[in-house]
């Protein structure tokens, strides 16, 4: 492993992912909590997630706890005055922005 150097006085800034194939909505699952089955995920859609909690429980009326899942994908990047700003990822890096 190769030693970084670390920039303390650096600002970022955070925020949504919009980089080419992130999701651009939020994904939404439900998980039971009794027995760790999931809806799977939907981008931009919570209601295939409550629907499936609603039928999960149908099926199985002794399963009424769930997990709502909500997952969204950010982003940093240099603020202007930051060394990296308008600077390509350091080699080996994975990312855009």
């Amino acid at each position: 492993m190769s030693p970084r150097a670390i920039i303390a006085a650096a600002e970022w800034t955070l925020g949504l992912d919009r980089a080419e194939g992130a999701p651009q909505a939020p994904l939404h699952e439900a998980q039971c909590t009794t027995c760790g089955e999931s809806s799977g995920a939907t981008e931009g859609q919570r209601l295939p997630a409550e629907v499936w909690a609603l039928k999960h429980t149908g099926l199985r009326p002794g399963h009424r706890s769930f997990r709502a899942v909500q997952v969204s994908f950010w982003r940093t990047a240099p603020a202007p005055g930051n060394p990296y700003a308008g600077t390509a990822l350091p080699s080996g890096e994975v990312g855009g922005g």
